[in-house]
């Protein structure tokens, strides 16, 4: 019987894999892997596999725990993985991210079988961005390699991968979402029905899901054929395959609501200036541990923070604004900014078996500091939510927060009332600081240069430090 102390502090999203599950001990996280997995994990450690994938960064890095007293009877080996800054999900995640992940999981495959193993399983949530790279954070998704046997891990791969990777690349960005309902993948007979008719015919559309999904509905119930082989040339080739046909698919950030915002918005020269200065000294005299930067576009603010060694998030809810913060992430090879796709007025939920396998935003915080710049007169005007709503809602995500008041008069907001009527009688600078006072101290106020817009620097009574 599992210990009732480690199974009480047992990681929601690993309590399916019989291989062994995550734990916490003393705020320490811990992976235990159970008797059943251990032929399988010295054949990783001890064939060269682990090393090789480790020092390419494919697989993250773990140390060896010495057994302590009272683990349960079926545990063999105990190990401390190297700590993941901050989860994501793949629902969360832009077109580019998406593909890099698909294409560090199908590496991991093709270097597995050059060590008679391959991976049982092809999670999309077993990749996480990880000092600006994916990588695979389940050390116990390999098995050893059977002759014969076929891609065990194909049919997620599709699911989790290629099908919402179709389905952005020939009909909509936003059906990425469909992953967040479906966990396990988006069904293929779904997404088989979904993509455009012209692409039915295009070879991999065909093979990966069409037929795919129709052997699926064939078999579905039936006992596994024995004679059902495929040799490891054909697992090789069914993997450089994929590999291809993934690095194919393209999708443009184009069109994007407010992806050009920053060449579009109504700060003068000296305005974008005096805005960028007084973040950076609010970043030099707070000095957070990790900054969230809410509706934070393609990441012009994220970066005064992430450039000082800061870990970033940057959040955005325009697909196309992440897709090109992620890109220039990637071709600068920044490590310490993460872009995210969320809808902070309808975030991400906790979710799966016991609303516990996926946490939500405010679940995964709190930060040290939260950016709010430009922002809330999108909350407070284009989605009604009123002044006390948003700060407790900010009031929860972080110690600190970097607030842009952005009053009514300003010309991005005679924008989005010049088609609706004006009740919003509370937004007001007054009112602003009324509201926000009863849950925030204000330590700080800023004029920006040729605006009429102010900076706050504010700090949550919740969260506040009140010994330092």
């Amino acid at each position: 019987m599992m210990d009732s102390l480690y199974f009480q502090h047992y990681l929601g999203a690993s309590f399916r894999d019989p291989s062994g599950y995550l734990f916490y001990k003393e705020g320490v996280l811990y992976r235990q892997i159970n008797s059943v997995y251990k032929q399988h994990f010295e054949k990783l450690t001890n064939s060269g596999l682990y090393e090789e994938l480790v020092s390419e960064n494919l697989l993250i890095p773990h140390s060896e725990i010495p057994k302590w007293e009272n683990l349960p009877a079926q545990c063999y080996k105990v190990i401390q993985p190297e700590k993941i800054g901050f989860i994501s999900y793949p629902y969360e995640w832009c077109f580019s991210q998406l593909k890099d992940a698909a294409l560090t999981t199908l590496r991991i495959q093709t270097k597995a079988l050059e060590y008679d193993m391959v991976l049982k399983d092809s999670s999309a949530f077993n990749i996480q961005f990880h000092e600006g790279n994916p990588i695979l954070i389940d050390t116990l998704s390999f098995q050893i390699y059977q002759e014969g046997q076929p891609w065990i891990g194909y049919r997620q791969f599709c699911k989790h991968f290629l099908a919402p990777l179709l389905l952005i690349a020939y009909k909509d960005v936003r059906l990425s979402q469909l992953l967040r309902i479906y966990l396990d993948g988006i069904p293929l007979d779904l997404a088989a029905k979904l993509l455009p008719i012209r692409t039915r015919f295009r070879f991999p559309v065909l093979i990966h899901v069409l037929l795919h999904a129709s052997s699926e509905k064939r078999f579905a119930g039936k006992p596994v054929d024995p004679s059902r082989r495929m040799s490891r040339t054909g697992m090789l080739g069914l993997v450089d395959n994929l590999e291809k046909t993934v690095k194919k698919l393209s999708w443009s950030p184009t069109n994007g609501g407010w992806s050009n915002y920053y060449e579009e918005s109504q700060y003068s020269g000296p305005g974008a200036k005096n805005k960028e200065e007084i973040i950076a000294s609010i970043i030099d005299r707070i000095l957070p541990e990790s900054v969230w930067d809410l509706g934070a576009n393609t990441g012009r603010y994220s970066r005064l923070a992430s450039q000082k060694g800061i870990p970033t998030i940057a959040i955005d809810s325009d697909p196309a604004a992440v897709e090109l913060n992620y890109r220039n992430c990637r071709d600068e090879n920044e490590n310490n900014l993460l872009p995210l796709l969320l809808d902070l007025t309808n975030p991400s939920p906790d979710s799966g078996w016991d609303n516990s396998e996926r946490q939500s935003l405010k679940r995964r915080g709190p930060a040290g500091a939260v950016f709010a710049l430009a922002l809330i007169h999108h909350m407070a005007i284009t989605n009604n939510v009123p002044l006390i709503k948003i700060a407790e809602f900010f009031h929860n995500l972080g110690r600190w927060l970097v607030i842009e008041f952005v009053p009514k008069e300003d010309p991005q907001v005679q924008k989005l009332l010049i088609s609706r009527e004006d009740i919003f009688t509370e937004y007001d600078l007054e009112n602003f600081r009324n509201v926000f006072s009863e849950y925030f101290y204000i330590h700080q106020e800023f004029d920006i240069t040729d605006t009429i817009r102010k900076i706050f620097l504010m700090e949550s009574r919740k969260l506040a430090n009140h010994t330092g």
